[in-house]
């Protein structure tokens, strides 16, 4: 197995303590930078084979830039994106291979996956809702996880989410038209994460529930996903691809 020289963005924070935390405890990987805002960007990624970011949408990708240049693998965990943003990262990856993936998480990964056969299957007579809950730091809703969540269950149902998606209730919203997806969110003390979708029918719901309580799974997953990428020279890849879900 070759050592992969990592680089960390956001290494002050909650995530990119725990990833460096991660790259330090795994076999054939080596710490070669970590990096916050105001720090030598450029320096530090010319001593890395890989970097994972998992920070906001400007940083991300002005640190793609900069990868681009130099040949720099990237795992992005960054959510919040807009179009166009996501359109910059594909872009990219026409010079660099890129695993794009809201949530790392093999777990997580998994629950995608049950949640296409599930949509397959309960297609018809059943109402669905979307539930996750983030600890209070989290600055974008619905998370980016939930928002795949319901990607994945609109293409399987072969609906537009941008056209069925509901983002909370108030107030007197007559009955349920039966193609909504909706989206709950939740804020509050030190949740690392946890997403439910519901499938709810006349007399029975049945519920797919992923609970994160550690952000340590995301990290091993980041580290999967660069190895994914070890001795790819360019295209966007997310965690399907990585685990072998296609």
């Amino acid at each position: 197995m070759n050592t992969i020289r990592f680089a960390i963005a956001g290494a002050g924070g909650r995530m990119g303590r725990t990833l460096i935390e991660a790259v330090q405890e795994a076999p054939a990987a080596e710490l070669a930078a970590a990096f916050d805002v105001g720090d030598d960007i450029e320096a530090a990624l010319g001593k890395a084979d890989c970097l994972i970011d998992f920070t906001r949408p400007e940083g991300t990708l002005a640190h793609m830039e900069i990868c681009r240049k130099r040949g720099v693998h990237m795992v992005i965990g960054t959510t919040g994106m807009n179009t166009a943003q996501k359109l910059a990262v594909q872009d990219a990856s026409r010079d660099i291979p890129i695993v794009f993936a809201p949530n790392m998480a093999v777990g997580v990964n998994l629950v995608f996956k049950l949640l296409d056969t599930a949509a397959r299957i309960l297609n018809e007579g059943y109402d669905i809702e979307i539930v996750e809950a983030h600890h209070r730091h989290k600055v974008d809703a619905p998370s980016g996880t939930a928002l795949r969540m319901g990607e994945v269950v609109a293409a399987a149902l072969g609906r537009d989410l941008a056209e069925c998606a509901v983002y909370g209730r108030e107030g007197v919203t007559g009955e349920r038209p039966a193609p909504q997806i909706g989206f709950a969110t939740v804020r509050g003390g030190d949740i690392v994460g946890d997403h439910t979708v519901m499938f709810i029918g006349t007399g029975e719901r049945v519920e797919i529930t992923h609970k994160a309580s550690s952000r340590m799974h995301f990290a091993q997953g980041a580290l999967r996903a660069a190895r994914f990428l070890n001795g790819k020279a360019q295209g966007l890849y997310d965690m399907q691809d990585v685990l072998g879900l296609r």
